[in-house]
């Protein structure tokens, strides 16, 4: 009869040490932070062009602040108003390697700008498993 009591008091207490356990290693807020890059018009097409053949250096600069290309394109359908006519979105860990990689293409953001009608700026969410929090 003892032996039984204490076997079921061990499970109870493993039980519990476990949820206690397990509880602590619960998903934690991960700020994610994108640098959005929208091109609306194209005011020179030679400066245009010469700026796209830097995006594979910019490409470089990102990886090299952990940054991942989430679209580069300009496939871009409108659902309400004017779409841009590209767009550039990529992810970073933090806005200090966001800011980073945007300081290390100086020259095709002036190229962007002398060719374009555009903006860049950073988006900042919170994230828990892929699902999107109002804050962190």
């Amino acid at each position: 009869m003892k032996i039984w009591y204490t076997t079921v008091l061990m499970i109870a207490v493993g039980l519990g040490l476990g949820f206690v356990a397990t509880h602590g290693f619960a998903a934690q807020p991960k700020r994610a932070v994108y640098v959005v890059i929208e091109a609306d018009e194209i005011t020179d097409a030679d400066r245009y062009e010469a700026m796209k053949k830097k995006g594979p250096a910019n490409i470089v600069e990102a990886k090299f602040a952990n940054g991942r290309y989430l679209a580069r394109t300009e496939n871009v359908s409108p659902l309400d108003g004017a779409a841009p006519k590209g767009i550039v979105i990529i992810a970073f860990d933090n806005v200090a390697k966001a800011k980073a990689y945007y300081d290390n293409t100086k020259e095709a953001t002036a190229m962007r700008i002398e060719g374009t009608k555009s903006r860049a700026f950073l988006v900042e969410a919170c994230l828990v498993r892929g699902m999107l929090l109002p804050n962190c």
